[in-house]
C-alpha cells in the first residue's frame, strides 16, 4: 500500500495510555506530597523542581537534535518532566543548583539518551543522576532544612535564592542553627554515637511513625500512589510487595535488637521509601514485566533498602537498591516470563 494512513499489520492495540498520559497522571499524584513539601520546607523545594525540570528539558532538547529526532513529540510526552520532579524530590530544598545541572546531564544523556531514549534505558534516570551527585557531594546533598514546626529559623524565600545560586546564608545566624540532619541521618549519627533508637526517636525531628515531616509526605506518597493503581497506571504487585517485604526484613532485625536497629515503621515513613516504591520502582523500562518478576524485583529493593540503612555507609540505600534491581530485571525477566505455548 502507499497510502501512508493506512494499516498495514496486526495487532492493532488501542489504549488511552500514552506515554504523555501516564505522565500528567503521575505528576498529578505527585501535587499532594509536594505540597506537603512546601508546607513543611518551604518554597525551596519548588526552586529545586523548577531548576531540574529546567536542566532536564534543556538536555533532553539537545540530546534529541544531536540525534535527530523531532524534539517537539518527544519533548511533549512529558517523560523528561518527570524525571526532574522526582529527581528534585530527592534533594535538600538548600541544594547548589549545579547539582540539578550534573544530575540531569547523567539523567537525560547518560542513562536515557545513551542507551537509545525512553523505553531503551536500563536504569531509571532520576535514580541515576541522583546516585552520581550523592557520591559525589555527599556534603553539598546533607544540608536539610528543619521542618517549619522545628525550625530555630525560617529561612525567606530570597534566604533560599541566595543560598542556592551563591552559596551564601543569613549573616547573623549560625549554619547550625539554618541546617539539621535528616532523621534517617540522626539514625546512622546516632547509632555510632551508641545512643539507642528510643533515645534516638526522642529528638523533635521524629514524629510518631517516622520522620516528623516524612511521615506525612509519606502518607501523601501512599494517597498518590493509590491513584496510580486505581487508574491502572501502575501495577499493585510492586508497591505492595516493596511494603510488606520492607516491614518483614526489617522486623527480623527489630526483633532481635529495638534498640540498635530502626523500627518497621520508621522504615517506611522516614525517607523515600514510598516514594520509590509507587514513583520509581514501579517504571515499566527499568523494572520487571512479569508478575513473577515484578514481587522479585520488588523484594530485591526492599532487602537492599533495608540493608543499605541498616548497615551501609548512606542513610538511605532506594536509590541503590532500585539501581542494582534495575541492573538485575532482565535476567529476572528472562527466568519467570510464562514461555509460549509450543516453545521449547
Amino acid at each position: 500500500m502507499n497510502n501512508p494512513k493506512a494499516t498495514t499489520h496486526a495487532p492493532h492495540i488501542h489504549t488511552k495510555n500514552s506515554v504523555r498520559n501516564v505522565m500528567l497522571h503521575v505528576l498529578l499524584a505527585l501535587i499532594p506530597a509536594i505540597i506537603a513539601y512546601v508546607y513543611f520546607f518551604g518554597f525551596g523545594i519548588v526552586l529545586q523542581i523548577t531548576l531540574s525540570v529546567f536542566f532536564a528539558l534543556l538536555f533532553e532538547i539537545i540530546s534529541l537534535k544531536l540525534l535527530k529526532k523531532p524534539v517537539g513529540l518527544f519533548i511533549s510526552d512529558l517523560s523528561a518532566v518527570v524525571t526532574g520532579i522526582l529527581f528534585a524530590l530527592c534533594i535538600s530544598p538548600l541544594a547548589p543548583w549545579w547539582i540539578s545541572l550534573i544530575a540531569m546531564f547523567f539523567a537525560i544523556v547518560v542513562a536515557k539518551h545513551l542507551y537509545g531514549g525512553l523505553g531503551q534505558n536500563i536504569f531509571n534516570p532520576a535514580m541515576v543522576g541522583f546516585a552520581v551527585v550523592l557520591i559525589s557531594f555527599p556534603q553539598s546533598m546533607s544540608m536539610w532544612l528543619a521542618p517549619h514546626s522545628i525550625a530555630l529559623y525560617d529561612m525567606s524565600f530570597s534566604e533560599v535564592l541566595s543560598a542556592v545560586f551563591t552559596q551564601s546564608f543569613p549573616a547573623n545566624v549560625e549554619f547550625d542553627t539554618l541546617t539539621q540532619a535528616t532523621p534517617l541521618d540522626s539514625i546512622k549519627n546516632g547509632l555510632r554515637q551508641e545512643l539507642t533508637m528510643t533515645e534516638i526517636s526522642a529528638q523533635p525531628e521524629f514524629g510518631k511513625l517516622g520522620g516528623l515531616a516524612w511521615e506525612w509526605i509519606s502518607s501523601l506518597y501512599i494517597l498518590g500512589g493509590v491513584f496510580l493503581i486505581l487508574k491502572n497506571i501502575i501495577s499493585w504487585r510492586v508497591p505492595t510487595t516493596i511494603i510488606i517485604a520492607t516491614v518483614l526484613f526489617a522486623l527480623s532485625f527489630y526483633l532481635y535488637n529495638p534498640d540498635g536497629y530502626i523500627s518497621p515503621l520508621q522504615h517506611l515513613f522516614t525517607g523515600g521509601l514510598m516514594l520509590g516504591a509507587f514513583f520509581i520502582a514501579t517504571d515499566p523500562t527499568t523494572g520487571c514485566s512479569s508478575p513473577k518478576g515484578q514481587i522479585i524485583f520488588a523484594i530485591g529493593v526492599a532487602v537492599m533498602t533495608v540493608l543499605i540503612r541498616e548497615f551501609g555507609n548512606f542513610p538511605d540505600g532506594v536509590a541503590f537498591g532500585v539501581l542494582l534491581m534495575n541492573l538485575s530485571a532482565p535476567l529476572i525477566d528472562r527466568l519467570t516470563i510464562p514461555k509460549a505455548y509450543g516453545q521449547k
